[in-house]
């Protein structure tokens, strides 16, 4: 049956129907009589019967509209499509082109209306740029004449106090361009959505993941690109391309993505190209003694410098800041701008806005997990995360360039990576709790916080075998919740005080990163009961909003209550729009996509049908 309808007209009357409660979406909170009837091109009268088909006509009939038609022509099939074949054909045709960009000038115009920039003293968006790249320099400076616009040529030395001291101009940093057919081009990359329209770091890995899923090989290798293009010229792949990043990296994820990515292309030279990259990524930010490398030869997140964290909100560290503001009899605000100014000085203060930094480089930013200590902690992610990089280093080494590369050997790599893996099982395994737990190198113990992140070994390959199923007993014990896997556990919620602020990373709160890494390793070791029964979950709460809520795929879930209404600090990027989604969210597109290729067909079965995990798996 095929519908020819007059958008503009037929869009007033569903709306003022059906959105009762005027938000231009249909959802299920919506008190409308959820019938509304329409004429095939034949006559033939139908009705659409329900919150879900209501707002896949709604989704249509503006996706058409978005096309400059006036005349929406499509078939029943778009109307009654099963839930989870639409999520994922609306994730490959049309999100991870609204979350695509490009540095350049198409891409610099975006980027002036940001709301990130409200808070800019000028109406001049700054475009910082690598000294090295004299192509970006010239390019940037020819759009000055036509855009607002300035270009900033970055010092060799990009040192803590010259990020400081350009933080009350803050700005946008150049990524990898290139010349095609004699004209300039940014090399595209996939931003998170929302408000995060720049590039970030872990995203990029697991939005990648998503991309190769559905065939989009030439953005997951464009992703490498302008990582390698990071590390040549800003010295590490950064939390995100704004200047006040400087002095930031985020979880590495690096060789990961490059052999992915090979995986698909085949191109050895690309290859080598970034391995060698990789290595120096490697050396020169992880490997550095009295920075991200500690005393034991594990290593830590510790994001360099100086005063208040510049990206966050008004009024966010507040109840910390009283305190301090209190001993100097002063209110917040004058405490702030004297400290700010390094009129005041306060070593203990300055060693909490370390730890904050490099809790926001972890990625988890916030947990009361690494709250005021990350800086002192051997995290189990991140030395998971480095076991993996020297495990890919020998591989692709041993595999593809016989056994020797740029004068690196695969033995050496496997050398690194064993003594890690029994530095990590003899400092972080816990027999006792069957887990490995965060080191606190400072006081030599076990920081006892039951968490996702205590499972990323599963995926990095290096648990013992005879620890592996405990290990995932304990996983599903301790973490399983209704929508999937929960950031931390509700025991250590229990233990928090009383009125503590929400942390967004913490319970009861579900990420896509942690669930994909949690199935490749279930995967990885054979755990496929538990594996199945994770994704469905994670699926389940996706598809199952999405039906209720006019297509919605936010940012997080609250895994609890299997909802994307989730009550924590910054709210939930992905849930403000009108009339349609354009985009999702980066990484929870990419976990739905990558979770469906592990699905088994009868659970595939069982979501299109929204059959609830509690009514397939038995606890």
């Amino acid at each position: 049956m095929i519908f020819e309808l007059h958008i503009k007209t037929t869009l007033l009357q569903l709306l003022t129907q059906e959105d009762t409660d005027g938000d231009k979406k249909i959802t299920i909170e919506d008190k409308g009589p959820k019938v509304f009837n329409i004429n095939a091109q034949d006559g033939t009268p139908y009705e659409v019967i329900g919150t879900y088909q209501l707002s896949n006509l709604l989704q249509e009939l503006v996706i058409q509209k978005q096309e400059g038609k006036q005349i929406a022509s499509f078939s029943v099939d778009k109307i009654d499509e099963p839930p989870v074949d639409r999520v994922s054909r609306m994730i490959k045709d049309y999100y991870w082109k609204g979350l695509t960009r490009r540095m350049d000038k198409s891409g610099i115009k975006a980027l002036i209306s940001d709301t990130k920039n409200e808070t800019l003293t000028t109406e001049v968006l700054s475009v910082y740029v690598s000294h090295l790249d004299a192509l970006a320099i010239t390019y940037y400076q020819s759009l000055e004449a036509t855009l607002p616009i300035k270009t900033v040529v970055l010092p060799e030395d990009i040192s803590p106090v010259y990020v400081k001291s350009i933080n009350d101009r803050p700005g946008i940093l150049s990524l990898k361009l290139e010349e095609v057919n004699g004209k300039i081009e940014g090399v595209p990359f996939v931003v998170p959505g929302g408000r995060f329209n720049e590039m970030y770091g872990w995203d990029s890995y697991f939005e990648a993941i998503g991309l190769i899923c559905d065939g989009k090989v030439h953005l997951a290798k464009a992703m490498a690109d302008n990582f390698q293009y990071q590390i040549e010229h800003y010295g590490k792949i950064l939390n995100a391309n704004r200047s006040y990043y400087l002095t930031r990296t985020q979880p590495p994820f690096y060789t990961s993505l490059i052999s992915e990515v090979f995986e698909e292309i085949k191109d050895l030279n690309w290859l080598a190209s970034h391995l060698k990259t990789a290595i120096k990524e490697y050396e020169t930010v992880w490997m550095v003694k009295g920075k991200r490398l500690t005393p034991n030869g594990l290593n830590r997140y510790y994001a360099e410098g100086i005063g208040i964290p510049p990206e966050t909100e008004v009024g966010h560290f507040d109840e910390v800041l009283e305190h301090y503001a209190k001993d100097h009899k002063l209110s917040i605000e004058a405490f702030t701008t004297k400290y700010q100014s390094g009129e005041i000085v306060e070593p203990n203060l300055d060693i909490y806005f370390t730890h904050d930094r490099s809790l926001r480089e972890s990625g988890h930013d916030t947990s009361w997990r690494l709250d005021d200590v990350c800086a002192d902690l051997n995290t189990v992610g991140l030395n998971s995360l480095l076991y993996k990089y020297e495990a890919d280093f020998a591989q692709l080494i041993a595999q593809y360039f016989d056994g020797d590369f740029e004068g690196y050997t695969d033995k050496y790599w496997i050398e690194k990576m064993n003594n890690r893996a029994h530095l990590i099982n003899t400092l972080m395994w816990n027999n006792q709790k069957q887990q490995y737990f965060d080191y606190n190198f400072i006081k030599q113990e076990q920081n006892f916080f039951e968490s996702a992140s205590n499972y990323v070994p599963l995926w990095a390959g290096f648990v013992d075998s005879d620890k592996v199923a405990e290990i995932v007993k304990t996983m599903m014990k301790t973490l399983k919740e209704e929508g999937g896997i929960a950031g931390t556990s509700r025991v250590m919620d229990a233990k928090l005080p009383k009125g503590a602020v929400q942390r967004q990373w913490d319970y009861p709160n579900g990420w896509a990163p942690h669930q994909m890494l949690i199935w490749r390793g279930l995967k990885h070791y054979g755990f496929n009961t538990e594996l199945q029964e994770l994704v469905y979950r994670w699926l389940f709460m996706i598809t199952r909003n999405a039906v209720d809520y006019n297509g919605t795929i936010p940012e997080k879930y609250d895994v609890v209550a299997a909802t994307h209404k989730v009550f924590a600090e910054y709210g939930n990027v992905g849930t403000q729009f009108e009339y349609i989604t354009q985009e999702g969210f980066g990484w929870m597109n990419a976990s739905y996509q990558y979770g469906l290729t592990l699905l088994e067909p009868k659970y595939r079965e069982a979501l299109n049908e929204l059959k609830s995990p509690n009514s397939i798996f038995k606890n």
